[in-house]
């Protein structure tokens, strides 16, 4: 088995110090390299290819949220997860609206962490429909609905079928479950979202999960 390459990206010398011994008993990971900084990550990433990056969103020079866009912007862009102490912030949402393919709290029990990490290497988001809510909560106002204008106008270009999909995905379902429940099979589903990503200029299935909620699809019909 192909061990999974994973970069960590934090300032603060300890919390790498325990990323990478938590990780470095798993079989299946591989940690091959350290950055204190955001600057740092690109030439890293040239050098080590790395699978997955955990990404620290605050650092004192280049932060999380600037080198998680950069590095979503390359054609062999790695799975980003961000590293954060809050559930709810708007540098995290702002992240995840980059490419970000979901966060973890830097308190969150070692097993979960290298669990999100195979999570992430494999395709799955790494983000609960609950959290989702709440970082969407946390951005309500007035540019929330702008948001849901463009969101609204994005999601047009969908075709009905499309759209079901995208919504199970904003619900958080698994690719089985969204085959039980639109009868259809994994492979078909599977062909959807990729539809999805490519008609709307997307990168995960964490964007389709927000622009979902942006565009409110996933209200129940007595919130709208």
């Amino acid at each position: 088995m192909t061990a999974i390459r994973v970069l960590l990206v934090d300032d603060d010398p300890l919390v790498r110090a325990g990323l990478s011994l938590m990780m470095g008993g798993a079989d299946d990971i591989e940690i091959v390299g350290e950055a204190a900084d955001g600057g740092e990550v690109e030439a890293l990433v040239d050098r080590t290819r790395p699978d997955v990056v955990l990404m620290d969103i605050r650092m004192p020079a280049v932060d999380g949220l600037t080198a998680t866009e950069s590095l979503r912007r390359r054609e062999d862009a790695p799975q980003v997860v961000v590293l954060t102490t809050f559930h709810a912030d708007e540098q995290v949402l702002r992240a995840l609206r980059a490419g970000a393919a979901g966060f973890v709290l830097k308190d969150t029990p070692p097993a979960e962490i290298v669990a999100a990490v195979r999570r992430v290497a494999v395709g799955d988001p790494v983000l609960s429909p609950t959290v989702t809510r709440q970082l969407m909560a946390h951005a309500a106002g007035t540019a929330a609905d702008t948001r849901r204008t463009r969101a609204r106008a994005r999601v047009a270009d969908l075709n009905d079928r499309e759209r079901e999909v995208a919504v199970a995905v904003g619900r958080g379902l698994a690719n089985a479950d969204i085959a039980t429940e639109l009868y259809m099979s994994v492979a078909t589903v599977k062909t959807h979202v990729s539809r999805i990503l490519a008609k709307l200029g997307l990168n995960n299935r964490v964007q389709i999960a927000l622009l979902a909620h942006d565009a409110g699809l996933l209200e129940e019909p007595g919130d709208r």
